[in-house]
């Protein structure tokens, strides 16, 4: 049956699931809100991540437009990230869920996990542009369960200045050793390496995870050669001075912070730091993150899936699926992508991006090879996996365990 009767409620451990599950890159603080119950109420609920954009701005305008071109009233709620899984959850607990949910696509397989979505074969949401690379991060269990926003994902930002006075041309770094050569180059130059994010937290997983999946690593087997590898150039970096201690207590912005003073070479971040890199005062530019014997490493994607929760009256999915069809349109992502800095989740729209935006390109480029952080059917096992990922960066970083020894202790511990 098409609703939400007979599907399984959420518990209080999914709670803690979420804790974990959601990124690091929303931002802001919502109000709280309810879903709606008749089909025939005239009044839509849509619940998204972005409390930062307020009435009058272009993504609630684009809600409104949506509403009337399907012909009902739009009741828009946002929320902080982590706040919105929470609320989604209580809300699917009472039977009182939104009509169209915009949530963070770690979250998307957690949600689904209990219950709470639809998927696309029963809402009828069209996925068929969508890069299969970004959907999968809204699959679980061979369904999926709504269809991305957007994407941002990670890549290496660059000081021109600092590289050309270490003499280092940018076109040679094309993997690991040649990206080392670089770092030590810049080091005898006076100036400093590389910086990133290895906090003990979500942000360290996800800014690992380049390098893990660059070196091949899977996530199902943390102590693999290969994620080993992966722990090891890091920790080399550390130890000639490639990259600060700072760096096992930098979140993404400190980790920002430290590349705008002018000084590093690299620096390891995302699209959410365009706008900022434009206020840089120095020349820069964006190369994504090399694997480990050359090519593109698949970085973590970022960004929201819409979706569709579970309705009892299931009357109401043909309006919402338009509402969500609406706002992912090949006519709408362009706007909607450029307002929250992502990359638009399909080729055309990508391709339209960066003919305007010529800067887009290397964007584009890393997330056409990114990989969802829940895909290869992970789902919920993710966060615990992660968990013990950061740990082992934490302890391989600090010098308290070698880099073997701290993930075969994290592969242990994520069994």
């Amino acid at each position: 049956m098409n609703s939400f009767l007979g599907r399984p409620r959420p518990t209080a451990a999914v709670l803690l699931v979420l804790a974990v599950a959601t990124t690091a890159t929303a931002c802001g603080s919502g109000s709280g809100g309810s879903g709606t119950k008749a089909a025939d109420s005239g009044t839509y609920t849509v619940w998204d991540p972005y409390p930062q954009f307020t009435k009058g701005s272009a993504w609630t305008d684009l809600l409104d437009k949506c509403g009337t071109a399907a012909g009902v009233k739009v009741k828009r709620t946002a929320f902080d990230t982590s706040d919105l899984a929470n609320k989604t959850l209580l809300a699917a607990q009472q039977g009182n869920s939104p009509d169209v949910l915009v949530v963070d696509n770690p979250v998307v397989s957690t949600l689904a996990e209990a219950g709470v979505l639809t998927t696309t074969e029963e809402n009828k949401l069209d996925t068929s542009k969508v890069d299969p690379n970004l959907l999968a991060a809204g699959q679980s269990g061979g369904k999926t369960y709504g269809t991305p926003i957007g994407a941002n994902t990670l890549a290496l930002y660059y000081n021109k200045k600092v590289l050309e006075g270490a003499g280092v041309d940018i076109a040679s770094v094309k993997d690991w050793p040649t990206l080392t050569a670089a770092l030590a180059k810049v080091k005898k130059a006076g100036k400093k390496g590389i910086t990133f994010s290895a906090i003990g937290t979500e942000e360290g997983s996800f800014q690992f995870l380049p390098w893990f999946w660059g070196a091949g690593a899977q996530l199902t087997r943390l102590d693999s050669a290969q994620g080993q590898s992966a722990l090891s150039l890091w920790k080399d970096w550390l130890k000639a001075g490639y990259a600060p201690n700072s760096v096992l207590n930098n979140t993404q912005t400190t980790s920002w912070q430290e590349f705008a003073t002018g000084d590093y070479a690299f620096a390891e971040n995302g699209t959410w730091q365009l706008a900022n890199a434009r206020k840089a005062g120095f020349a820069y530019g964006v190369l994504p993150i090399p694997g480990a014997s050359g090519g593109n490493a698949p970085a973590p994607t970022g960004g929201e899936f819409v979706t569709l929760p579970a309705q009892k009256d299931t009357a109401r999915y043909t309006t919402s699926q338009k509402l969500a069809g609406c706002l992912t349109s090949t006519q709408n992502l362009y706007a909607t992508d450029t307002t929250l800095s992502y990359v638009a989740p399909t080729t055309e729209v990508q391709d339209k991006q960066v003919a305007a935006e010529a800067e887009l390109k290397p964007w584009v480029a890393a997330v056409r090879t990114a990989k969802g952080r829940t895909s290869d059917d992970l789902g919920t096992k993710y966060p615990k996996i992660s968990e013990q990922l950061w740990k082992a960066v934490q302890s391989a970083l600090s010098g308290s365990k070698s880099p073997k020894d701290a993930l075969t202790e994290a592969q242990s511990a994520a069994k």
